[in-house]
């Protein structure tokens, strides 16, 4: 197949991140064929998420390995390499990785690599052709620069939080470190256009690129909503804060998911309901009177629904086309035959056996993502990419 290896084949990236954002990141960049080198901390024992489980891998026998869940979701494709960058041996190791590299993704506090001669202003010195991505959680620059950053202080900070959980109930999180993933996302973003500049140009630059900022970003509509009014939004729980109905709603065994995004679609929702004079109520006749009147549609919904079983709902709302679905647990969810058709879960052969991944999303008809090595063991690639001649050839 044409561009079987991905359209970063040959791309070659040098990743001294941990945890999530650049491992998210370097993840993808790796999945579209570049070559990436990871740079583990031997006095740790590598990135911190190795240590963050169970579960791990085990061997035959119920050895526990260094591939923790956590750790696998974000580190395939990529190489080990154990270097102590605290030492004149290691920073001297860096620099020469960094002079085969066409990318350096980092995520050490501002001005924390200055010290050993690795920071974006050394470096462009002598490879001024490098991409040199910087995550922190604030940023190289402003009050807050010198502040560690996590996923869940860039949730609050950003507030998502406060958007985020029951209306009565207290500020909460998103499931998963979403601020981290959506960091790596805008970083693959920011590193695949300064490439194209680089290639033009034979120009890198530096991306500063910070937790907080990203948050505050994919706010999206909430955002604009209070910049628009004025007006500081509240948890709403599951419902939109723009369209009525769009939320979850209990069935009589179990929950679904409704959401209608026009006049007509909440027509044809009535009449399902056997309620049709609801959309001729002025209160709820078009989307701004229900998002007006939203308490007192919901109301008469929720009691209505719930005479109904979730497969009853999801069938006959189908059949109307307004928009239904099912909340589905996770086992649910990868027992499913379109997460099978979309190769959402894939296997790969690591060491010390067969690990269960989730699958890239992108669907590229020329030049499809490709899963070459799993998750690498700590330091596992060490001694091999030191010795080579080109440490990013395989």
């Amino acid at each position: 197949m044409a561009g079987s290896e991905g359209p970063l084949k040959g791309v070659k990236v040098l990743d001294l991140s941990r945890i999530l954002a650049g491992p998210t990141c370097t993840q993808l960049l790796g999945d579209l064929g570049a070559n990436v080198i990871k740079i583990e901390n031997p006095a740790s024992g590598g990135d911190d998420t190795r240590q963050w489980g169970p579960p791990y891998v085990e061997d035959a026998q119920g050895n526990r390995s260094d591939l923790s869940a956590y750790f696998m979701s974000t580190n395939r494709n990529k190489k080990s390499v154990a270097i102590d960058i605290t030492t004149p041996e290691g920073q001297a190791q860096i620099k020469r990785l960094a002079s085969h590299a066409d990318i350096l993704i980092e995520n050490f506090k501002p001005g924390g690599l200055a010290k050993y001669g690795l920071d974006y202003a050394a470096l462009s010195q002598d490879f001024p052709s490098l991409v040199y991505c910087s995550i922190s959680g604030y940023g190289q620059t402003g009050p807050n620069a010198s502040k560690p950053g996590y996923d869940l202080m860039a949730q609050g900070y950003g507030g998502i939080m406060s958007l985020t959980g029951d209306p009565e109930g207290a500020p909460m999180k998103v499931g998963v470190g979403i601020a981290d993933v959506m960091c790596g996302m805008y970083a693959c973003v920011g590193i695949l256009a300064a490439l194209r500049h680089r290639d033009q140009t034979g120009e890198g630059q530096q991306i500063d690129l910070a937790l907080v900022d990203t948050q505050v970003a994919w706010l999206i509509n909430e955002g604009v909503n209070y910049l628009t009014s004025g007006n500081v939004p509240k948890r709403r729980g599951n419902g939109h804060p723009n369209i009525v109905p769009y939320d979850v709603y209990e069935t009589s065994d179990g929950h679904v998911i409704l959401a209608v995004g026009n006049d007509g679609q909440f027509r044809r929702f009535c009449d399902f309901l056997g309620q049709p004079e609801l959309a001729d109520d002025p209160r709820f006749a078009t989307n701004p009177a229900r998002l007006e009147n939203r308490d007192a549609l919901n109301d008469v919904l929720r009691p209505a629904v719930q005479t109904y079983d979730t497969a009853t709902v999801i069938a006959e709302l189908e059949t109307r086309k307004v928009p239904v679905g099912p909340v589905r647990t996770l086992d649910q969810v990868f027992a499913s035959d379109q997460v099978a058709a979309r190769q959402m879960q894939i296997a790969m052969q690591a060491t010390p056996s067969e690990v269960q991944l989730i699958g890239n999303p992108l669907k590229m008809s020329r030049t499809p993502v490709t899963y070459r090595t799993a998750p690498p063991e700590f330091g596992a690639d060490t001694q091999a990419v030191l010795n080579a001649e080109d440490p990013f050839e395989d």
